[in-house]
C-alpha cells in the first residue's frame, strides 16, 4: 500500500504546473546546488535522510518529489509506480526543479548537480542530456539501464557507482550505455549488489562499508567539480 510522505516543503513551477519537492539548506545559508532524484520507492525517509546529509556537507540539495506524496516499500507496487511516471514527464519536472534551484539566493553557481539513486540514476543522466550547461555534475547510483538509452548528449562530468553484482544492470552493460557520453565518465565498481548504498535494506543487500566509500567518493566529486 502506498504511503503519504511528509516529505513536501517547497513548491516550483513545472510543465505548466506546479511540482512538489523537499529542499534542505546547509547550516551556512549557501551552497551548490545538487537534485537528489528518488529510487522507486519514492520519496522516502531515506531519501530524505540522503537529501539532509548532502546539506550538512553544504549543499543546498532539493528532492523532487516525482510519485505526488506516494511512496511504498513493496517492490510490486514500487514497479507500478514506476511504470506509470512517463519518463519525458519525469525530466521535463526534474528541469523545473533546476530552473528553481538556480533562481535561488543561496545557490552559487551557474550550474547545479545532479545524483540519482536506481530509476532516480536513469533521470539523472536523461536530465543532464536536456539541461546541457545548467548541469555540472553527475552522480549516478546503479542506475538501471536498459541498454538502448541514448546519454550522447550529456556533457557533464558523470561518476558512476556501479554494483558488480548488480542483477538488475550488470557492470558490463552499464559499461556499455555510459560509454555513449563523450565527456568524462568515472565508473566505480563495488563489490556489491543492487542499491547497496540504501540503508533501509529493502532489497537486502546493503552494504555499510562500502556505502560509506560511495559516498565519500560522491561528496568529493560534486565538490570538486561544482567549486567556483
Amino acid at each position: 500500500m502506498t504511503e503519504q510522505t511528509p516529505y513536501q516543503n517547497v513548491t516550483f513551477p513545472s510543465n505548466g504546473g506546479t511540482a512538489h519537492g523537499y529542499l534542505a539548506v546547509p547550516d551556512s545559508g549557501r551552497g551548490p546546488g545538487l537534485i537528489v532524484i528518488q529510487e522507486w520507492w519514492g520519496l522516502t525517509d531515506h531519501i530524505a535522510d540522503v537529501t539532509n546529509r548532502f546539506a550538512r556537507e553544504g549543499f543546498v540539495a532539493l528532492a523532487p518529489d516525482l510519485y505526488g506524496g506516494r511512496t511504498t516499500h513493496d517492490a510490486a507496487e514500487a514497479s507500478a509506480l514506476m511504470n506509470e511516471l512517463p519518463p519525458d514527464k519525469a525530466v521535463t519536472e526534474l528541469s523545473g526543479a533546476v530552473d528553481y534551484l538556480l533562481s535561488q539566493d543561496a545557490v552559487t553557481g551557474r550550474a547545479v548537480g545532479v545524483v540519482g539513486f536506481c530509476m532516480g540514476g536513469l533521470f539523472a543522466l536523461n536530465l543532464a542530456a536536456r539541461a546541457g550547461g545548467k548541469v555540472g555534475a553527475t552522480a549516478v547510483f546503479y542506475g538501471t539501464f536498459s541498454g538502448d538509452e541514448d546519454f550522447s548528449a550529456v556533457r557533464s562530468p558523470v561518476l558512476a557507482v556501479v554494483g558488480g553484482q548488480d542483477a538488475f544492470t550488470p557492470p558490463d552493460q552499464a559499461r556499455a550505455v555510459l560509454g555513449q557520453i563523450s565527456g568524462p565518465v568515472d565508473v566505480q565498481v563495488y563489490d556489491a549488489g543492487h542499491a547497496f548504498f540504501n540503508d533501509e535494506n529493502l532489497l537486502g543487500t546493503y552494504d555499510e562499508d562500502k556505502a560509506r566509500q560511495a559516498w565519500a567518493q560522491t561528496v568529493d566529486f560534486l565538490r570538486q567539480q561544482l567549486a567556483g
